[in-house]
């Protein structure tokens, strides 16, 4: 197995048996028709499940709404895309000429789809309590407490309520691209707050999806205390 692989393989703490898996949860369909993309769907399923049980251990007297926006907020891109910077993913991605020369290694939904087909790859490769433990490598970094159900509140609710708390204007949404397969497009998003010159971006499988990842990528960028 190449080197880098090995290297990965160090960095997730999981030595794959069946090399090839991971070879596939790598491969973003630009790169080959044998790609992650089924990988990731069902890595979505076992992320999913194993972050509500993470959550279901350490905050065992909320409410399952609050636990449900809370892991909404633990498993939405931008957290996946963080994670997947934190273990270096881009460097070992394949991609396309085309997708390398866009900027693929730094896309969050890449990034975040090929995390997931990581977790997908090694459920198939051992079953779910090695998923899971991967899972909670990945989130060991994360603080998990019971005011994480207010922080948890959806971007775009919270950028309003930033901005009309300070008599601001709303934010506008506008869709800067679409691009993908036609079966699975991705959409990305343009958000601005023109009273305080400021604009961001977000990508997503949806435009509502998209849209959520610009208002939280502009909450990144207002200022912490007011204007």
């Amino acid at each position: 197995m190449p080197a880098t692989a090995v290297d990965l393989q160090n960095r997730l703490a999981y030595r794959f048996h069946n090399a090839a898996l991971l070879d596939r949860a790598l491969t973003h369909r630009s790169y080959s028709a044998t790609h992650n993309e089924r990988l990731e769907f069902l890595g979505d399923s076992v992320l999913n499940l194993a972050v509500a049980h993470m959550l279901y251990e350490a905050l065992g007297e909320l409410p399952e709404g609050d636990l449900s926006r809370i892991r909404a907020n633990l498993v939405k891109q931008s957290t996946l895309h963080e994670l997947a910077l934190s273990i270096d993913l881009p460097g070992y991605l394949k991609l396309g000429e085309g997708e390398l020369r866009a900027g693929g290694r730094s896309k969050p939904s890449i990034l975040a789809d090929a995390l997931e087909a990581i977790i997908g790859a090694v459920y198939l490769d051992a079953g779910y309590a090695a998923a899971q433990d991967l899972v909670r490598r990945l989130f060991d970094q994360v603080e998990i407490h019971p005011d994480m159900a207010v922080a948890a509140k959806d971007a775009k609710t919270a950028l309003q309520e930033w901005l009309q708390g300070r008599k601001l204007q709303r934010p506008q949404y506008e869709v800067a691209a679409i691009g993908g397969a036609a079966h699975r497009q991705v959409f990305e998003v343009r958000c601005v707050v023109e009273e305080l010159g400021l604009q961001s971006t977000g990508e997503g499988a949806s435009r509502r999806a998209a849209e959520q990842e610009a208002a939280a990528a502009m909450l990144r960028q207002l200022p912490p205390n007011g204007r």
